[in-house]
């Protein structure tokens, strides 16, 4: 049944067509035109309003009407008509300047126009019949006793068939207007809240004032970026005897035997409830309201959270844009500013080689696959690191965190992702940064290498010293020296305010879209959605490439809208081939009503698992974790259909087991990996942040150098920006070190083939041409010339 109503448009069959070249007639066309559309393409009766990107409208197929399908009444009124001259007078239609014209101001620009007319022309030239009124009309038209133009309302009708987006377009932008958040929330509204800024940097006891009112209330919930950080201060609430639940996407414990649920509650922020009403709610990290993917949740939660006391925690880069988030509400912002309870030093030097390495050292990294290399080497000079990165099971790296912190344990050494920045307690007396630039997703959702910000800089680096650690004192410095000196200018700049906050459309808006649109995809939908939607300069929307990746993968699925919204949403990682297979799957069988049991994803996951022997099976491993996770995550949402959370969960604790282990002996799955490769090149997982191969002409791509003190190549492609240059310089600078043979088989030359940037034959001459600079005595004084000699050859080679 069709979604938007819209007048039929019935032209008389007979009376005043006789009018030609567009004069009365386009005169007689133009009120009826204007009355049938509900926008204009200046923006639908809001001068404000942007034109809709027409590329995201998708027709909906209309077939012709086959021969037998109803009784042509038009040829019984008239005649049967001549294909031949309805083709000719079809096309003198379409190149009507005055029909383009009535057909832009109804919101049919030159793309849907073309769109819309080879759709019209198809439907009556295919068709065994067209409807009477119609018929009549094009049989006029060809005895000379009508004109072309008296076709435009027949057409709009059909355009408007074929992109029912047309007739809704007021109605559309309704409902994707988004300049006003703040009355999302009429609960939030009803109530005057108090807004209490906890302003400092890492390590200055912001949240823990915070969060000291939060265990002094009758009732409160705590807001964090992290599973882990939730944990912890529900373990911290219920040891302070304040019974408190603990809510994740995958997970709720309550305080109480019975199920009850507790006056306090600690949850991922994506998971808080703007009904119910709380004394105080604890925002954490309140700086993450401009992140491209999350920053919707801390928005939701500031302006919707239902709690006489609203206590923000995060960077004072963050204060501006929340007062003027809560002046939109009528609410005032008390400032609470904190100073950092240790000292924190950035040092005149470099590690510069491991050999330096000290009792309370972090090299911090950012890749999986330099982790592995630089713990490798670090073994290899007789001492033990714990390792931790982001895809790493929360207890995998709770358990690294524990070994690490323990004065009794022999780990005293810690190689580490960003993922240090928040939800651990270390007792880190120096963090080392092996490298300065990370992969990063900008605005429009695309990877990047570049360096990394003040606020990145500053959170890493403050966890050195933490208060009522062992080590008073936090030291930071870089692996190598050029690396330094760019850090000292990254810190030494003041924190970037923070200038929006995110927003992302609910799934009630995306119902209202559909209910317009029901022949549209979800991922459509969604485009549509962002294309109209309206936002003042406090707000942005999110980044949804990856709701869209999902939308897409599973839109041959048979599912409810609801359902198929709630699978897009799912937190998974898209360059995880085994979690997005499982995903599918999954929602296979839930469109066909079968639940997803405990026997069911044992056989698919291949439960019991081993430990792994290497690498690739610990990513794998690391993967069925993740599984593990999406199912329970979907048990919350759809319990009738998940139903066996309970043997999951334990099963999952017992991967979690299993991982450790891999991780306790990564040395020697790293020697296993190597080994068990092939001539030439190494197994090797790939990294977290891949950049897309459309990016290399116009980004750097450089290896991030495992340990710059063994690597042997590195391949960078111009990168605009002084920073950044430098960077490149002293990444070349420090691959002349160590020989290529040596890492001819690792991770960057496997990278590289895989790309295509480098053959087998051009990593065997590479070797070779290595080995002989080493026996001829080259690679020192003269390789300096012989580098910039490659480079341009290289270059050439590019152009």
């Amino acid at each position: 049944m069709r979604r938007c109503a819209w007048p039929l448009l019935w032209l008389p069959a007979r009376a005043g067509l006789v009018l030609r070249h567009g004069g009365a007639a386009a005169a007689r066309l133009r009120p009826a035109a204007a009355a049938a559309s509900s926008f204009s393409s200046a923006g639908g009766g809001d001068g404000s309003s942007r034109a809709p990107d027409t590329s995201l409208f998708v027709p909906v197929p209309l077939k012709p009407v086959g021969d037998g399908a109803e009784e042509d009444v038009g040829a019984e009124l008239t005649r049967p008509l001549d294909k031949g001259e309805v083709l000719k007078n079809l096309n003198k239609f379409y190149k009507r300047k005055e029909i383009q014209r009535l057909g832009a101001e109804n919101g049919l620009d030159a793309r849907l126009f073309h769109q819309a007319f080879i759709s019209f022309r198809k439907y009556i030239m295919e068709s065994s019949s067209v409807s009477a009124d119609l018929h009549i009309i094009l049989n006029d038209i060809c005895c000379d006793a009508g004109h072309v133009d008296d076709l435009f309302p027949f057409f709009l009708r059909h355009a408007k068939q074929i992109f029912p987006m047309l007739d809704c377009m007021d109605d559309l932008r309704k409902i994707s207007d988004l300049r006003l958040p703040p009355n999302w929330y009429p609960d939030a509204r009803a109530i005057q809240r108090k807004i209490i800024f906890h302003a400092g940097p890492t390590n200055s006891g912001k949240t823990y004032h915070a969060i000291q009112r939060f265990l002094s209330a009758k009732s409160g919930i705590y807001c964090g970026p992290l599973k882990l950080l939730a944990h912890e201060i529900f373990q911290k609430s219920n040891n302070a005897n304040v019974p408190c639940d603990l809510v994740t996407g995958e997970e709720r414990v309550y305080a109480n035997e019975d199920a009850r649920q507790a006056p306090h509650i600690a949850c991922t922020i994506e998971m808080c409830s703007t009904n119910t009403p709380y004394e105080v709610a604890v925002i954490d990290e309140i700086q993450m309201i401009r992140d491209p993917a999350r920053g919707w949740a801390w928005t939701r939660a500031l302006l919707g959270l239902c709690a006489e006391e609203i206590h923000v925690c995060g960077e004072a880069a963050a204060i501006d844009l929340v007062t003027e988030l809560m002046y939109t509400t009528g609410e005032e912002v008390e400032v609470r500013n904190y100073e950092r309870l240790t000292p924190l030093t950035v040092l005149d030097y470099p590690l510069e080689s491991l050999d330096n390495l000290r009792p309370g050292d972090c090299i911090v990294c950012f890749s999986k696959n330099d982790i592995y290399s630089i713990s490798r080497q670090i073994e290899a000079r007789g001492l033990e690191c714990a390792v931790i990165y982001g895809s790493l099971p929360p207890g995998t790296k709770l358990e690294q965190a524990k070994k690490f912190n323990d004065p009794d344990d022999p780990c005293k050494i810690l190689v580490a992702t960003d993922a240090i920045g928040m939800g651990l307690n270390l007792c880190i007396r120096r963090i080392i940064f092996n490298s300065i630039v990370k992969p990063t997703i900008n605005e429009k959702g695309e990877k990047e290498i570049d360096s990394i910000t003040t606020s990145q800089a500053l959170q890493i680096a403050g966890r050195a010293g933490r208060y009522g650690s062992s080590f008073k004192q936090g030291e930071v410095t870089t692996m190598h020296h050029d690396d330094l000196i760019q850090l000292k200018e990254i810190l030494s700049e003041p924190v970037r305010p923070v200038k929006a906050a995110g927003l992302h459309p609910t799934p009630e808006q995306i119902e209202m879209f559909a209910y317009h649109l029901p022949d549209a995809t979800l991922s459509n939908l969604i485009d549509i959605f962002v294309s109209l939607s309206q936002v003042d300069g406090l707000y942005f929307v999110c980044n949804i490439d990856d709701f869209k990746f999902l939308a897409d993968m599973i839109q041959h699925i048979p599912l409810n809208l609801r359902s198929r919204y709630v699978f897009c949403t799912a937190p998974l990682n898209r360059k995880e081939p085994f979690v997005c297979t499982t995903l599918l799957k999954f929602a296979r069988q839930f469109s066909r009503n079968e639940p997803l049991t405990f026997d069911w994803l044992c056989q698919h996951t291949k439960w019991p698992l081993a430990a792994p022997k290497n690498i690739k099976e610990l990513v794998h491993l690391e993967a069925v974790h993740d599984v593990f996770d999406l199912y329970l995550w979907l048990s919350y949402r759809f319990m009738d259909m998940f139903p066996d959370a309970v043997l999951v969960r334990d099963i999952q604790k017992k991967l979690d087991d299993i991982i450790q282990v891999g991780v306790s002996n990564i040395t020697k799955l790293i020697r296993a990996s190597q080994s068990g490769a092939a001539p030439g090149i190494a197994e090797v997982v790939s990294e977290d942040f891949p950049l897309s191969r459309t990016k290399r002409d116009t980004r750097a791509i450089s290896d991030r150098h495992s340990a710059r003190s063994t690597e042997a190549l590195s391949i960078a492609v111009d990168v605009p920006g002084e920073r950044r240059a430098k960077n490149l310089k002293a990444y070349r600078s420090s691959t002349r070190q160590e020989g290529l043979k040596s890492y001819g088989r690792g991770s960057l030359a496997n990278r590289l083939l895989r790309e295509g940037l480098l053959t087998q034959e051009m990593l065997r001459q590479l070797e070779s041409e290595w080995q002989d600079q080493h026996r001829n005595g080259r690679y020192g004084i003269g390789s300096k010339r012989d580098d910039q000699n490659s480079s341009k050859e290289m270059e050439k080679e590019k152009k």
